[in-house]
């Protein structure tokens, strides 16, 4: 038979309840302590990893992200230098055109000998 339940507000009886399941097992403190700290590393699993088990499958993107950032950052490095290169020549020419530009004016009036 079971024993009826006590009355609210009524001290528990030793003996009962899940408390008492481990009051007579040797060195309960450290299997409650040892059950408390498997529970937080897998809450911070979880909250780190997500729907994800262990860290080791997360390992395998991260060269391929690696790879496509350098990939990334080596065309824009290559779009840069181009660009530079491009000023650089529009400028030379720009000079060039400058330069020939005033020899051909210099040239139109007439020498100072043919004055009458």
């Amino acid at each position: 038979m079971s024993t009826p339940e006590p009355p609210p507000g009524s001290p528990r009886r030793p003996g009962t309840g899940p408390v008492s399941a481990l009051q007579n097992t040797p060195n309960a403190e450290r299997y409650v302590l040892e059950a408390d700290a498997m529970r937080r590393r897998q809450l911070r699993s979880a909250l780190l990893h997500g729907s994800r088990r262990t860290w080791r499958e997360h390992q395998r993107s991260w060269p391929a992200v690696t790879v496509g950032l350098l990939v990334a950052a080596f065309i824009v490095a290559g779009i840069i230098v181009y660009n530079a290169v491009q000023v650089t020549e529009d400028n030379t020419k720009k000079q060039e055109q400058e330069r020939q530009a005033p020899a051909t004016s210099t040239s139109a009036p007439a020498s100072p000998s043919a004055r009458p």
